[in-house]
């Protein structure tokens, strides 16, 4: 398997769930993989799990939304590898995700934009010089169906990640002379775990995704000479849950 061969990759927020699971399938697929994420022991145990299955990877604990770190990462990486050709961002902070609208805080819906929009910005600004010297960079946001949706009890998080799609659709304008795409993402993925109290999925495939099997292909498609003639989209591998109504 060599769709990503050669390439030098950054995925956030992948010590766990669809974050790991992109890394190591990016790993497979033949790039230099770069796992970002808070937590030490996740970092390493992702970076060996790939070296184990002979991959590339250095692992490098990051708060995403701590501006020094991030930047430090990033150049880190290009230092390491010579370079970047894809970028990934995925990390989210799931503590403050949920409020009303009436009960939500200023404080609250900030911290969801340091740790969302923000700091994707921060990581796209960072790696576009390396992005545009690659000649076919690529850029995946991960946005959230609960944006398109309006999801009750949502309110930081859904503002958060409809940002993070306009930040995508406008990148995504201004950066096309540079032969860079960037796309989002709108995942449903079973992410918690088998003893989490979740109701049962509606969609029409009547499943929540894998991480490994229905959301990793679909970043590793838009990381790929494949997807090249689309950039500013939002893919939805989410069992059918927002089919368009044309509204």
């Amino acid at each position: 398997m060599s769709r990503l061969n050669g390439k030098v990759a950054i995925v956030t927020g992948a010590g766990r769930g669809i974050g790991r699971a992109t890394a190591k399938l990016f790993a497979a697929e033949g790039a230099k993989v770069a796992v970002l994420s808070l937590t030490p022991a996740n970092v390493d145990a992702v970076v060996t799990d790939i070296t184990a299955a002979g991959g590339m990877a250095i692992g490098i604990p990051c708060d995403i939304g701590n501006a020094d770190q991030l930047k430090s990462a990033i150049d880190k990486v290009a230092a390491t590898y010579g370079g970047i050709d894809v970028l990934v961002n995925n990390a989210f902070d799931p503590s403050a995700p949920f409020s009303t609208i009436l009960d939500l805080t200023a404080e609250q819906l900030q911290r969801n934009f340091d740790i969302g929009p923000i700091a994707y910005l921060r990581a796209m600004q960072a790696a576009y010089p390396h992005l545009k010297k690659s000649g076919e960079g690529r850029v995946i946001n991960f946005g959230s169906m609960t944006g398109v949706v309006g999801l009750i009890g949502y309110g930081p998080y859904n503002m958060a990640k409809e940002a993070v799609r306009a930040l995508t659709r406008t990148a995504a304008r201004e950066w096309g002379v540079d032969k860079i795409t960037v796309n989002n993402i709108l995942p449903v993925a079973d992410t918690w775990g088998p003893d989490a109290n979740v109701p049962a999925p509606t969609n029409p495939l009547g499943r929540y995704g894998s991480p490994e099997d229905d959301i990793a292909p679909v970043v590793l498609f838009l990381a790929s000479k494949d997807s090249q003639f689309i950039t500013g989209a939002s893919l939805t591998p989410d069992g059918g849950s927002i089919i368009d109504s044309g509204r």
